[in-house]
C-alpha cells in the first residue's frame, strides 16, 4: 500500500492572514486619518462621557463661568468681557435665574451663551434619572422663556458625574461639559494666584472654570490678557467643539 502525505501550508496560511489583517488596520488608520482622531473618538465614545476640552488642532480656549451666585461680580465681569470683545459660556442655576431674569437676559443680549447648571445646584449623582431630568428641564424652560433659546450645553454642580447623569443629560439633548483648566477661585486664592492658575496650563481647546466671584472679577482682565500674549482665541464652548 502506498501512503500519501500531504503538507499543509500551515506558515503561507498564516502569513496570508496576517497580510489581511494589516491591510485592515491600515486601511482604518486611513479612516482615522481623514476623520481626525478626535472625531473618531467622538464616535465611538458614545454619550457616556463628558467633555473637558475641544480639539487640539486651533489655538481656541473657552472661558466658562459656572453662577449659582455672585450677582453683584457679574456686571464687572461683563464690561471686562466686552472691552477684550470676548464672548464667554456661562452656566446658570435655574433658582438664580429666577431671581435675576434681568440679567439673565442682560448676559445673552451681549452675545454670551447659555448653558444649564441644573434649577438647584444638586449632587447629581446622588439623585434619579427623573430627578436630574427634572431639574434640567426645569432650568430648561426659564432659559428659553427668558432668551427664545434652547440650551445645549449642561455643566453638572460640583463636577460630579458618572455615565448615568451624562447618558440622561444626553437623552435631553445635552452635552455634559467639564473643564480642563481649572481656575480654583471658588477657594478665593488671591487675584494673583488665580491668574497664574488659568495661565499656566492653558492648551489648545482649553476650557477654563470660572465663578463671578470678586476675586475673580479683578482678576479677568489679567487672564484675558494673559490669553491675547498667548496667542489664544477665547470662543463659546459650542464654538470649541465645532471642529
Amino acid at each position: 500500500m502506498r501512503l500519501l502525505f500531504f503538507l499543509s501550508p500551515a506558515r503561507p496560511f498564516g502569513t496570508k492572514v496576517i497580510i489581511l489583517l494589516l491591510i485592515i488596520v491600515l486601511a482604518g488608520l486611513g479612516i482615522a486619518s481623514t476623520l481626525g482622531v478626535r472625531k473618531m473618538v467622538h464616535v465611538f465614545a458614545g454619550a457616556s462621557e463628558p467633555i473637558f476640552s475641544g480639539g487640539p488642532g486651533k489655538p481656541q480656549v473657552s472661558i466658562s463661568c459656572n453662577v449659582a451666585w455672585g450677582a453683584e461680580f457679574l456686571p464687572a465681569m461683563l464690561t471686562t468681557l466686552g472691552e477684550y470683545d470676548v464672548r464667554a459660556t456661562f452656566f446658570l442655576e435655574g433658582r438664580w435665574v429666577e431671581q435675576f431674569p434681568e440679567l439673565t437676559r442682560h448676559i445673552h443680549a451681549q452675545g454670551h451663551e447659555l448653558g444649564n447648571y441644573s434649577y438647584s445646584h444638586p449632587y447629581p449623582t446622588q439623585m434619579s434619572r427623573e430627578e436630574l431630568r427634572s431639574e434640567i428641564l426645569e432650568t430648561e424652560a426659564l432659559l428659553e422663556n427668558l432668551t427664545g433659546s434652547k440650551p445645549t450645553l449642561f455643566a453638572p454642580p460640583y463636577g460630579d458625574w458618572d455615565r448615568r447623569v451624562v447618558e440622561t443629560a444626553a437623552e435631553l439633548d445635552y452635552k455634559t461639559i467639564m473643564w480642563s483648566v481649572d481656575s480654583l477661585d471658588g477657594e478665593q486664592p488671591g487675584v494673583e494666584a488665580i491668574v497664574n492658575e488659568v495661565l499656566k496650563d492653558l492648551h489648545n481647546g482649553a476650557i477654563i472654570r470660572l465663578h463671578p466671584t470678586e476675586q475673580t472679577a479683578q482678576a479677568l482682565p489679567q487672564i484675558l490678557a494673559g490669553l491675547k500674549e498667548e496667542g489664544y482665541e477665547p470662543v463659546t464652548v459650542s464654538e470649541l467643539l465645532l471642529d
